[in-house]
């Protein structure tokens, strides 16, 4: 069996052990309904031409029916779902609908006070609008021929929920709404969601928040980044969304070093979306793309604007970018050369900024898909501005691929992980060990 087949296999097997099932896509709708790789997007996803002023603002919700959900003495298990629209604000200033999925637990909440909340930033899904995180809850398994969709992030999600933590996930600017591209690694635009998931998460009807719910967030992989960038920017964005805490796992802070690891690797397929979502932001960049770009490196992007990670994986494993340039050049060399290109990924890095709350850092020590060293760092620059950070290394022996190197510390951590959160969310304060940082792997 080839390597990117038995990959391919393991996520598979990893989604059904969390209780998914494998669905067809859905029944063509209306002629004006959109289609991505034979996946009907619902009506629900398509922005009205007017939001609201306000960040946080719910847009419109609707029943999510969950896909693993069964009967309980005090209602179904593990809780019942809502559908979310809400109004953000992407990095360019401008208004932005984002969609996403609040999950009331039927569990009670054992650790005193009022319940919880966690919003969940989920990693890498894809660009195509059936990839989405509140799609996946309710078809954790997509397989229709044209494309795989994996909700692999169900598995945290049920395991928050069953600790009477409520949860709402987002589905990140331009990830299942239909109206933009998913502006893929954006700290901005992922930070800005992750909180105004919390605020609409709030001004949802007939759930069991009240203003004395503690919020943290959760994030592994792209999910790091966004909640590392949340944290950053809270106190100047969301001075009302105060955190007990933040998991940031795998965190891509480096874009430039997260960009000459994945080129070649089992998920180079997701070198093409950064360049749609830096695309997406900043059209100014779209001469350096002409010129670099060959007709097949337009083809290759234009092909993974609607991917899921299941499609990358079978159809752009071990791509090289350099396959994709009129001159040979890799995405890393043209970074390098190009001004515009190399500020523009220095504003995404992240850890220029002290985070106001509590946060545990976690990279696997031989993942090579998103570097450890990188991750590592971020921790460096947040204890140097004086954080409150939990830093945990994890690790594992090399399992010879990339992206197993990189999903098994996702696996291994994740229970200390929400186990972190939950005493934060109790109230019990963290306890540093940026002391200790520096004999640490």
């Amino acid at each position: 069996m080839p390597a990117s087949t038995r990959l391919l296999a393991a996520a598979v097997t990893a989604a059904a052990c969390i209780g998914t099932t494998a669905v067809p896509a859905a029944a063509a709708g209306p002629t004006d309904a959109v289609v991505s790789r034979g996946v009907t997007i619902p009506a629900f996803y398509t922005p009205p031409d007017r939001l609201p002023a306000a960040d946080g603002t719910l847009v419109r919700t609707e029943e999510l029916p969950l896909a693993l959900s069964l009967p309980g003495v005090d209602g179904p298990l593990p809780g019942t779902a809502t559908r979310l629209m809400y109004k953000s604000t992407d990095s360019t200033g401008g208004p932005v609908a984002v969609t996403g999925a609040y999950i009331e637990p039927t569990a009670a909440w054992q650790g005193g006070g009022a319940r919880p909340l966690v919003a969940l930033a989920p990693g890498t899904m894809g660009q195509g609008d059936q990839c989405a995180a509140s799609l996946n809850l309710e078809q954790p398994l997509t397989v229709n021929g044209q494309t795989l969709s994996i909700g692999y992030e169900n598995l945290a999600i049920y395991r928050l929920l069953a600790q009477g933590i409520a949860v709402v996930v987002t589905d990140y600017a331009g990830l299942g709404a239909t109206d933009r591209l998913h502006t893929y690694v954006n700290r901005v635009d992922e930070a800005h969601a992750v909180l105004d998931a919390v605020r609409a998460a709030r001004a949802l009807d007939g759930t069991s928040l009240t203003d004395g719910s503690r919020v943290a967030l959760y994030g592994y992989s792209q999910g790091g980044g966004a909640t590392a960038a949340a944290a950053e920017l809270q106190p100047s964005y969301a001075p009302d969304v105060p955190l007990a805490g933040t998991y940031a796992g795998a965190t891509p802070a480096d874009l430039v070093a997260v960009t000459e690891a994945i080129d070649g690797s089992d998920l180079a397929g997701a070198l093409g979306w950064s360049v749609n979502g830096f695309l997406q932001t900043d059209p100014a960049l779209r001469p350096i793309a002409e010129a670099h770009l060959s007709e097949d490196g337009k083809s290759a992007l234009k092909d993974l604007s609607t991917m899921c990670v299941g499609d990358a994986l079978l159809s752009y494993n071990s791509a090289h970018s350099s396959a994709w340039t009129t001159d040979g050049s890799s995405l890393s060399d043209i970074i390098e050369a190009e001004p515009a290109l190399k500020a523009f990924l220095a504003d995404q890095r992240i850890g220029t900024l002290e985070p106001a709350s509590p946060v545990r850092v976690a990279t696997g020590t031989t993942d090579d898909l998103v570097p450890h060293a990188q991750a590592r760092e971020l921790a460096v620059d947040w204890c140097a501005k004086g954080a409150d950070v939990t830093y945990k290394p994890v690790v594992l022996p090399p399992l010879g691929r990339a992206l197993l190197n990189h999903f098994a510390p996702l696996l291994a951590d994740q229970g200390d992980a929400i186990a972190w959160l939950a005493d934060r969310l109790k109230g019990k304060p963290a306890t540093s060990n940026c002391a200790a940082l520096p004999l640490l792997p």
